[in-house]
């Protein structure tokens, strides 16, 4: 078994609030655990209007299933018309 984490780090351009921030948020959140069987969290920058920090994991039972999850995760955050993905870090356990 291994665990895959994904840290997306994501710009907000059209949020003036944090209420707006958080529309963009759950939305994305949403698809990614639908599509893509993921659990998704906000873990940092949760005052700062224009900047998300999401922690994206998935397990698999080789590196290759959990890399793949995540692969797709990211592009789906990049085709995001929300957001703008300024950064994407993978690591296993």
């Amino acid at each position: 078994m291994v665990v895959g984490v994904l840290r997306l780090k994501l710009m907000i351009p059209g949020a003036h609030s944090l209420k707006d921030k958080r529309r963009a948020l759950r939305g994305l959140k949403d698809r990614l655990r639908a599509q893509h069987n993921v659990s998704v969290a906000e873990v940092d920058a949760h005052d700062v209007w224009q900047t998300a920090v999401l922690g994206v994991a998935a397990v698999g039972v080789d590196r290759a299933s959990a890399e793949g999850a995540l692969d797709r995760a990211a592009a789906l955050a990049r085709m995001s018309s929300q957001v703008v993905l300024a950064r994407a870090e993978k690591e296993f356990v």
